[in-house]
């Protein structure tokens, strides 16, 4: 394939080319269009400057550099801006024989794939041959209307008499020349005090921790209990002037030492309201002081739950997990517990207060809490109860406490009533402290190992074995293990013989069919020979002392050999499965009621007979009274002067009196209604003038009205008279019949 090396120079100069044509031709619009501007300021100038008025001419001559150095900067950013690679895209938008591949030319020919070779040979001719005059075509439109419209304003600046026009100054302003003596003095104009500056200055509470500052608008918020400092500035000495707050008496505004024409007055906020500047009489608008209160602090538990149960075996732990915040900081926060000890009449409470271990060093606006409260340290035990809430206070006034957090220790001694579980047998309580006293002597053990001798430590666990296996036994009688050697046997108890009347050895001889109506009987038959079947247990329960019986067997097996670690989950298991037959054996009565007396069906169902039944019919019409009947009324006169009806003589005062209804809402909520309060009192000053009302100020108005107003009440329908109702129940009672 031959090296294409002698094309590649001609079409890629074919880019650059198109780009400088383009670049010329946007230099030139430019200057078209600065141009266009700088002629009309040119021709003021020089008009300005001969006539007098040197700093028209000035400004003027500073406006035309200023337009020209922009439009410099616009080509020059034009120019970094257009790269040759937006040139080629440009040429594949606008010519579609390079079928998009103009961007070939601008990548060596040696980092090309052979199928980008191919294809930049084949569209290299039709590049060569593109009309650059074309491919660099730029609007020049815009350039050509703004020198015509410049060259026409500066024509009419330069042609229209006294455009800008400067004043002779007559004989008697001008220096040096004395005017006539009877000559009168023209009366200046008269020149009313207006407000010139407005400045706000705001000095937050100390509980903020906010530096003063300034706000730039006349309505704003502030902190709850900051000193808000109004300073005026007029253009003259003024008679009278008042800060007016709503619900307040008028604060009048003092003086300022060493500044003319100042004044000012402070106030502290304590409560939303609006104000307005009242200036020898004249009322300026309203605008909103809206106060920001201090909000109280706020705990957030995520542990514990209301109410937890810490079971036998647990850790008598608790972990406290809360989230502590407030808008300015928080100053102190502690726990405060409650135990209960004790039941009935002899419950003992004893409150204490535990610190918690955080640090309010900065008074910080929100901190973690991960405490781990240990119930033993706190004099707790088994069936004891812990009441605890936390509570904090921020570096004002604020406080906040949690609701009443309950962790209870279970208590394992509370022995329920087991008659229906024993059916007769009376079992001790002592059976069930037993199996926890064995457990705590376990963990006793386990704690004194090393300070114990092997031989002492082997004789007390072989002990523990010996009360486990006496408890086994006492439990084993439940299920007619009277023997420690009948346990697990099938052998006889005491009490049987062979002559005794029943059949204890294996029959011979039966037939299959005879052994399968045995089997189906067998659920059903009392086998008092076998000890399992010697009691009145149902299976579930048996089922659980067996296991509970094992589990003890476990345990001793464990402490006899000197092993109390590996035997101590084997105890926890055998008293959950005690606890466990123990809440499963409940009795539950049947409630006994009142039994009303049979109905008399056939004689009073279905006979139709209503004469003894007598219809309770209440009639009462309410009118609803209309709630702010001067706001209704005014948007009753706000509709007409929207529709251009005659205004009334007193739609001035209905209006008036809706604005105080209007100016309560403004303090609650600024941002709705201050806006439509302002437009009404120009309204109403428009009404008093006799002037034509704004219409724009009338629609704000009125929606603003229609928001204050409450929603409307679903009201009750009416209900169908009595006459209807008798007919309908004669129409049922006539086709039952």
């Amino acid at each position: 394939m031959p090296h294409p090396t002698s094309h590649t120079i001609p079409a890629t100069a074919v880019l650059y080319q198109v780009r400088s044509k383009y670049l010329a031709r946007k230099a030139w619009l430019f200057a078209w269009q600065a141009l266009g501007v700088m002629l009309p300021l040119a021709v003021w100038a020089y008009r300005s400057w001969h006539q007098g008025t040197g700093e028209a001419a000035i400004a003027a001559g500073l406006l035309g550099v200023l337009l020209l150095l922009l439009q410099v900067v616009r080509w020059a950013q034009l120019k970094r801006k257009t790269s040759t690679r937006q040139i080629a895209q440009h040429l594949n938008r606008k010519f579609p024989q390079l079928e998009e591949s103009a961007e070939l030319f601008l990548v060596p020919y040696h980092d090309l794939t052979l199928l980008a070779q191919l294809q930049k040979q084949r569209i290299m001719p039709a590049l060569e041959q593109l009309p650059v005059a074309q491919a660099a075509h730029v609007n020049a439109r815009n350039g050509w209307w703004a020198l015509m419209a410049g060259l026409l304003l500066a024509g009419v600046i330069w042609l229209v008499p006294g455009f800008p026009r400067a004043e002779k100054p007559t004989a008697a302003e001008r220096p040096g020349t004395s005017a006539n003596v009877e000559t009168p003095v023209v009366a200046p104009k008269a020149i009313l005090p207006a407000i010139e500056q407005l400045h706000v200055r705001i000095s937050p509470p100390a509980y903020t921790r906010k530096a003063p500052y300034a706000v730039t608008t006349p309505s704003f918020k502030v902190e709850a209990g900051a000193q808000v400092t109004w300073t005026v500035q007029t253009n003259q000495a003024v008679k009278s002037l008042q800060l007016v707050l709503s619900n307040h008496k008028p604060i009048p505004l003092r003086p300022v030492r060493g500044k003319e024409n100042t004044y000012s007055a402070s106030t502290m906020a304590t409560q939303s309201s609006l104000y307005h500047l009242k200036l020898n009489g004249q009322a300026s608008d309203f605008y909103s002081l809206e106060v920001i209160p201090d909000q109280p602090p706020s705990i957030t538990v995520q542990k514990p739950a209301a109410y937890t149960e810490i079971l036998f075996g647990q850790p008598q732990r608790v972990t406290v997990q809360a989230t502590l915040q407030d808008d300015y900081g928080l100053r102190s926060a502690e726990l405060v517990a409650t135990v209960a000890k004790g039941e009935g009449e002899a419950v003992k409470f004893r409150e204490q207060r535990i610190p918690l271990n955080l640090s309010f060093a900065g008074q910080p606006r929100r901190l973690q809490l991960n405490q781990t409260l240990d119930l033993q340290k706190l004099g707790m035990t088994y069936g004891d109860e812990l009441y605890f809430y936390l509570q904090t206070q921020d570096n004002h006034r604020g406080s906040f406490r949690t609701e009443a957090f309950l962790v209870e220790i279970e208590d394992t001694t509370v022995v329920e009533s087991m008659d229906d579980l024993s059916l007769g047998v009376n079992p001790n309580p002592e059976y069930f402290r037993s199996q926890r006293q064995i457990i705590i002597d376990t963990e006793k053990l386990i704690q004194e190992q090393k300070s114990l001798a092997p031989a002492v430590f082997n004789d007390r666990a072989n002990n523990i074995g010996v009360d486990q296996k006496l408890l086994r036994l006492r439990y084993g009688k439940f299920l007619g293990e009277e023997f420690e050697s009948n346990i697990g046997a099938a052998g006889l108890p005491e009490g049987h013989s062979a002559d005794d009347g029943h059949d204890h050895a294996p029959k011979q001889g039966e037939s299959e069919h005879q052994t399968q109506m045995n089997e189906l009987l067998d659920p059903y038959l009392h086998k008092h020979d076998q000890e399992e079947a010697a009691t009145f247990f149902e299976p579930a329960v048996k089922a659980k002392l067996k296991g509970a019986l094992a589990q003890m067997w476990e345990a001793e097996l464990r402490l006899r050999t000197g092993r109390p670690k590996e035997a101590l989950p084997f105890e926890y298991k055998a008293l959950r499965l005690l606890k466990d037959v123990q809440q499963s054996s409940r009795v539950y009565v049947k409630k006994s009621g009142y039994e009303p007396p049979p109905l008399k069906v056939p004689e009073k169902r279905l006979s139709g007979d209503l004469s003894k039944v007598q219809t309770v019919a209440l009639r009462r019409e309410e009118k609803p009274e209309a709630s702010y009947p001067v706001v209704r009324q005014a948007l009753q006169r706000v509709e007409n002067l929207k529709t251009g009806g005659t205004p009334q003589p007193d739609d001035a005062a209905v209006l008036e009196q809706a604005g105080q209804e209007l100016g309560k809402a403004a303090i609650r909520e600024p941002g709705n209604y201050l806006r439509a309060l302002q437009d009404l009192r120009r309204v109403v000053q428009d009404l008093r003038a006799k002037r034509n009302v704004c219409a724009d100020c009338l629609v704000r108005v009125q929606t603003a009205l229609h928001r204050f107003l409450p929603h409307s009440e679903k009201r009750a329908q009416k209900r169908p008279s009595a006459a209807a109702k008798k007919k309908l129940a004669q129409d049922y009672f006539n086709r039952l019949n």
